[in-house]
């Protein structure tokens, strides 16, 4: 799977019609209906969309004949293996209508268009993690975990002995964070990992 780094365009002409797709990185449905209302074009025709995060998706035809555009976006989405995106197709109507496999393929064909004109980072598969660590360990810990690439502190909470710690590492270094973590404090603090995220 891969995730956009930021936002991309596309514009295509199709008999006389003006499409134009937006590409948006998203992380939760709060964020899409946000970039959403932000995107849509009140003087267009049609504001037709498409979003997927993980297993959830949402899309809307926007008063186009049902199944014509929203899920030729979605599936421009799929096609490309991208996640955490809403895309946002806007038609100036032309004058001419396009029939129904017309306006499948000009909605998904400018969305996949606008995809692949994006630049695209993969998304490698993490877990969270939670770590409670006294202060004598506090620093050197938090060093060594800022040098693993691609590991995020989330949080960061102090107690009256130390700190709770809360990461997102990536999968395949959960070994090597967990023996770091253990190696740095002798044992007296350890990685608790939950399910892959």
């Amino acid at each position: 799977m891969f995730q956009i780094t930021g936002p991309a365009t596309a514009e295509q002409i199709i008999k006389k019609s003006r499409f134009i797709a937006t590409a948006i990185p998203i992380a939760s449905e709060e964020e899409a209906k946000a970039a959403l209302a932000a995107r849509a074009d009140t003087g267009a025709n049609h504001n037709c969309w498409a979003w997927r995060i993980g297993a959830a998706y949402r899309f809307s035809d926007d008063g186009e004949p049902g199944g014509t555009a929203g899920k030729p976006i979605l599936a421009a989405i799929d096609g490309q293996a991208i996640d955490r995106v809403l895309v946002v197709v806007t038609r100036w109507f032309g004058g001419v209508l396009l029939g129904s496999g017309g306006l499948v393929r000009a909605y998904g064909g400018t969305a996949a268009a606008c995809l692949k004109g994006a630049d695209l980072e993969e998304m490698k598969p993490t877990v969270s993690g939670y770590i409670r660590l006294e202060f004598a360990d506090l620093a050197l810990v938090r060093a060594r975990l800022q040098a693993v690439k691609d590991l995020g502190i989330l949080g960061e909470a102090f107690t009256a002995t130390g700190a709770d710690i809360t990461l997102r590492i990536p999968q395949a270094e959960a070994g090597t964070v967990e023996r770091l973590v253990s190696d740095l404090t002798r044992g007296r603090s350890m990685l608790s990992l939950d399910e892959p995220g």
